[in-house]
C-alpha cells in the first residue's frame, strides 16, 4: 500500500521510532525490500538515486517500485532520492512517485531556498511529499567533487520555516558511500536540530554508521534513515559467490535468487534496529 512520505513517518512517529529508506535498483532489490518488510511487519520507504535514474530513466524504475509498493501489505513511501534537476523532478510528480528529494545543498542558502518552495509548490499540488537538505553529507567516493558540512541548528530552523518542506536531510558526521561502519556522528548537534527544527529529519549515508549507533540517531531526533551501499553490497558480494561456486550457470533467475535473498536479510537487519 502506498503512503507519501508525511503519513509515513506519521505511523513510525507514533511508535518512536525510525523508518529505513532504502536505495533500489531494480525489480530484485526492491522486491526483496519489500519481502523483508512484510516479515516483520515495518513500514519502509524503497529509493531511486542518481545512479538508478540514469540508468533506466526516472519513470521505469518508478513503474517498478510503484508496483512493489502498490501490491505490499505494509506502507510503502516511493521516493526520488538527491534530485537537482527540476525536470527529473517535475516527470517523477508526473510518475506518482509518493514523495521527492530537492538537493540543493550546494546552492547559496537563498537559492536553495527558492529552488525548495518552487518543488513544494509542484509537489504539494499533488499530495506528495518533499525533502530537503540543509548542510551537506559528504560522499567517500574521492571522484564525487562536493563540498560537504555540518548542518546549522539554527541554519535548520529558518530553513524548513522558509520552505514548507515535509523532511530536513542534515549532516551530523555520516558520509554517503562508506563500506565500514565507521562514521563519526554528532550526537550533540542532532539533537540541538531537532529542538530548534518541528519537521522530521533524515539521516543520509547510513550505512557507514555503526549498528547501536542507527537506534541512537532516533532517540537524539532522526526519523529517516536512508541506506544504500549496505544493499549494494550484499547484492553484488552474493553474485560473486555464485559465479565462483558454479562458474557455468548463467540463468538470471537462479543466479539472482540468492541475491535477492541476501538483501531481505540485510534489510530485515536494519529495520530491527530502528
Amino acid at each position: 500500500m502506498l503512503y507519501n512520505l508525511k503519513d509515513i513517518i506519521r505511523l513510525v512517529d507514533k511508535e518512536d521510532r525510525g523508518i529505513a529508506a532504502f536505495n533500489v535498483f531494480g525489480y530484485e532489490d526492491s522486491q526483496a525490500v519489500i519481502e523483508a518488510a512484510e516479515s516483520i511487519g515495518r513500514p519502509v520507504i524503497i529509493m531511486a538515486n542518481k545512479d538508478a535514474v540514469n540508468h533506466m530513466g526516472v519513470e521505469l524504475i518508478g513503474e517498478i517500485m510503484l508496483h512493489v509498493g502498490a501490491q505490499a501489505k505494509v506502507p510503502v513511501d516511493v521516493h526520488l532520492d538527491h534530485a537537482t534537476d527540476m525536470e527529473v523532478i517535475e516527470r517523477a510528480i508526473r510518475s506518482g512517485y509518493t514523495s521527492v528529494m530537492f538537493d540543493g545543498s550546494q546552492l547559496p542558502f537563498d537559492e536553495n531556498v527558492e529552488r525548495t518552495r518552487h518543488v513544494v509548490e509542484m509537489a504539494h499540488a499533488m499530495d506528495i511529499s518533499v525533502e530537503a537538505e540543509i548542510g551537506a553529507v559528504g560522499y567517500s567516493d574521492p571522484d564525487i567533487r562536493f563540498n560537504a558540512r555540518f548542518t546549522e541548528p539554527q541554519e535548520a530552523k529558518r530553513f524548513a520555516q522558509l520552505t514548507g518542506v515535509d523532511a530536513l536531510a542534515v549532516a551530523v558526521g555520516t558520509v554517503h558511500r562508506m563500506e565500514m561502519q565507521k562514521a563519526e556522528l554528532q550526537f550533540d548537534r542532532l539533537q540541538e536540530i531537532a529542538k530548534q527544527v518541528d519537521i522530521p529529519l533524515v539521516i543520509h549515508g547510513s550505512t557507514g554508521v555503526a549498528d547501536e549507533d542507527l537506534a541512537k540517531l532516533v532517540r537524539f531526533g532522526a526519523r529517516k534513515i536512508n541506506i544504500g551501499t549496505a544493499l549494494r553490497m550484499e547484492f553484488g558480494q552474493t553474485l560473486r559467490r555464485q559465479f565462483a561456486d558454479d562458474p557455468k550457470e548463467f540463468d538470471r533467475i537462479k543466479l539472482f535468487g540468492p541475491c535477492m535473498e541476501a538483501v531481505k536479510d540485510k534489510a530485515v537487519q536494519k529495520m530491527e534496529l530502528l
